[in-house]
């Protein structure tokens, strides 16, 4: 079972499907809130326990759409076009969907 709640470093997003996913192939979401290109992630505190950031490690190195900020806490998070790119913690396995629409502000992250 995916635990969202143990963000790990990753290689960029991959592209399953249609829409964009992490390495275990658990969808990856944009949060409408986030302003593109800003550099900078408004899911923070609570908002980050229920949708954990893709993060990034310091070695990764960003290309094309596929760019990387920094968060508050300094830690590095994947972003498309400069939308930062989330988790959502209930989704239980690939290919769940379950945050697609959530308070019309989430929305499953395409390339």
């Amino acid at each position: 079972m995916f635990c969202a709640g143990a963000p790990m470093a990753n290689a960029q997003p991959l592209v399953t499907g249609g829409v964009l996913t992490g390495p275990t192939g658990m969808t990856l979401y944009t949060f409408d809130k986030d302003p593109a290109g800003a550099g900078k992630s408004l899911c923070n505190g609570p908002c980050a326990t229920n949708w954990p950031a893709f993060m990034a490690a310091d070695t990764d190195k960003a290309s094309g759409d596929y760019n990387i900020i920094t968060r508050d806490d300094g830690k590095k998070q994947w972003a498309i076009k400069g939308k930062p790119l989330y988790y959502w913690v209930k989704d239980s396995k690939p290919g769940d969907r379950t945050g697609d629409g959530f308070n019309n502000v989430w929305h499953v992250a395409k390339p």
